[in-house]
């Protein structure tokens, strides 16, 4: 059986404790290329709180949390509270010397029916969260969606198995650069369309908790054959959706840049046999590759 090792090729920079304080103090930013970006990240369901505010509704994640998933009872109710703390927060990560920060737009804060009238206080919080980076010389790069998909959309039509997320995406997605491109230059349409059909429809454990026998076994629904294909076929109309928007109707004007944010894994052949060699290859295109070229196909000017 052809056999593989996996690696990582998701870039961490690590400065690691050095025991001489001047070897440590030696690394600065001038060690490192002309315009290379130093960031920091997060997601919306992650960090902002205020779950039931100012008229968000539930997300998937929401309904995930609250049914007892997490053995300690832990939501993502409050978490760091961004929403009530974005200047405290901002301030931190211009006192840290970052040149960018990616966060997430939450779709259930902004459109809290996941299409229909937009919430005006969404609206007012990101409008505040980008002004506020850029009154500090930050980068706001914007992730539009990542992983708390509309509760109300999922209850209507299954969410992501349905072809119907891909007009309302598109919508939503025309609201944020509508609303906020004229700051954001960075967008990412969807983050990671490689982990959530595994996460959420092949072995369960993100939602909407759907999967099936052998690959997940503490679903009460789902097919791990076949729906972890058809979202992850979604997600990339989606994402080719939003690139052709932008590309047609916004990026002359807003002169942003729009790609999408993957999870590499990378496997390498255990030996140098043709049957681990093909392996290995075989790996690599089911985990990035055919979402990698995708991405070029609808992104060759951005």
């Amino acid at each position: 059986m052809p056999a593989t090792r996996t690696l990582s090729c998701v870039l961490f920079l690590l400065i690691a404790a050095a025991s001489r304080a001047s070897a440590a103090a030696a690394i600065t930013k001038g060690d490192f290329p002309p315009g290379f970006v130093f960031g920091t990240g997060s997601s919306a369901y992650q960090i902002e709180g205020a779950v039931a505010e100012d008229g968000r509704k539930p997300s998937i994640w929401d309904t995930f949390t609250h049914s007892g998933y997490s053995a300690d009872g832990a939501t993502a109710d409050v978490t760091a509270d961004q929403y009530h703390k974005y200047k405290e927060d901002v301030k931190l990560l211009s006192e840290m010397g970052v040149d960018a920060y990616r966060f997430s737009i939450a779709w259930p804060r902004l459109i809290p029916d996941g299409r229909g009238a937009v919430n005006p206080k969404g609206l007012e919080y990101y409008n505040n969260l980008i002004n506020e980076l850029l009154s500090h010389g930050i980068q706001p790069h914007v992730t539009i969606y990542h992983f708390d998909f509309p509760q109300a959309l999922q209850d209507e039509y299954h969410g992501m198995l349905s072809r119907k997320f891909i007009d309302d995406y598109t919508t939503y997605a025309d609201v944020c650069f509508k609303n906020f491109g004229d700051r954001v230059k960075y967008w990412s349409t969807v983050n990671e369309p490689n982990i959530e059909p595994i996460g959420g429809y092949d072995v369960g454990f993100f939602p909407p908790q759907r999967c099936s026998s052998p690959f997940g076994i503490s679903c009460n629904n789902g097919n791990s054959t076949t729906e972890p294909y058809i979202v992850a076929h979604h997600l990339l109309l989606a994402h080719a959706s939003a690139a052709s928007l932008y590309k047609e109707k916004y990026q002359a004007k807003q002169g942003g840049k729009l790609g999408l944010t993957l999870l590499c894994w990378w496997f390498e052949p255990a030996t140098q046999t043709p049957e681990d060699i093909a392996a290995a290859a075989r790996m690599n295109d089911f985990h990035i590759g055919w979402y990698v070229l995708l991405h070029f196909k609808f992104n060759k000017d951005s």
